[in-house]
């Protein structure tokens, strides 16, 4: 395969999935490390994608643009993982917990389904499969009616209208984005609306965001970042970022991948 037959390839792959980690083009393409990383230069170079830690996703998007679950979830894998099994520490058996929607939170999911006679609510259509795969009777699992959004959430009056009858221990939220400015955002304005009845119905809030997260704005805010008592992210989350951070949410926990061994979550 020609250089321009093999970027065109791992070009084809980022705007489909929304990311590609070099490992993965090395083994599927037959070339070495180093010409892995050249080819991705040289697009980054273009703007046609944005080169991260171990890989690189889609070019850059607007505050509203919102990638489907597919894409969204080959991205940070390691870090999410790392995320989920730090935060399922986090829930108690016997407790009631809410999930809101995202690939980190079904990561979550996976180790969740481990812990006894717990009651879920969500409106994740993803995480509600995990749990109903599961098949544990000692488990409750609630999920609200709604629209569907590209992340598959399940959003607007009918969600809300059910989330607000309900009261949770804690609330696991995944997020678009965070900023010092605008808080915890979504790309999607009705989602935010179902999420901040999520967050008005537990006592405690949970964000689950990878350090890609920070400094990302989408168009509506959820919450401010006050509002969180605890943020779990990971090591790739720059100092000032941790700093941040430290001083206005309750706990900030970093999740080390190296450290956070154990058997991931099946792809979608």
């Amino acid at each position: 395969m020609l250089a321009q037959q093999r970027r065109q390839a791992i070009l084809e792959r980022v705007r489909r999935t929304g990311g590609v980690r070099v490992a993965e083009l090395v083994r599927d393409l037959g070339v070495s490390d180093m010409t892995i990383r050249r080819d991705l230069e040289v697009l980054a170079d273009r703007g046609l994608i944005e080169k991260v830690h171990g890989g690189a996703t889609a070019a850059g998007t607007g505050s509203t643009e919102e990638p489907g679950f597919a894409a969204k979830s080959a991205r940070q894998r390691a870090e999410k993982e790392a995320i989920a099994r730090r935060a399922a520490r986090l829930v108690q058996p016997g407790g009631a917990v809410a999930l809101s929607a995202g690939t980190t939170t079904w990561a979550l999911a996976h180790h969740l389904v481990e812990v006894p006679e717990l009651t879920v609510i969500t409106n994740s259509v993803q995480v509600a499969d995990v749990f109903h795969r599961a098949g544990r009777t000692d488990q409750t699992i609630v999920l609200v009616g709604g629209v569907r959004t590209p992340s598959d959430a399940l959003v607007g009056p009918v969600a809300v209208t059910a989330i607000r009858s309900l009261n949770v221990d804690t609330l696991m939220l995944g997020v678009h984005g965070m900023s010092p400015r605008a808080g915890f955002t979504t790309p999607n304005l009705l989602e935010a609306e179902t999420d901040r009845e999520l967050v008005a119905a537990a006592r405690q809030l949970v964000v689950l965001a990878d350090h890609t997260k920070w400094g990302t704005v989408g168009i509506s805010t959820i919450a401010r970042l006050d509002q969180a008592h605890v943020v779990v992210s990971d090591r790739g989350l720059p100092d000032d970022a941790q700093a941040e951070l430290s001083e206005h949410v309750g706990r900030l926990i970093i999740a080390d991948p190296a450290g956070e061994a154990g058997p991931r979550a099946a792809a979608p």
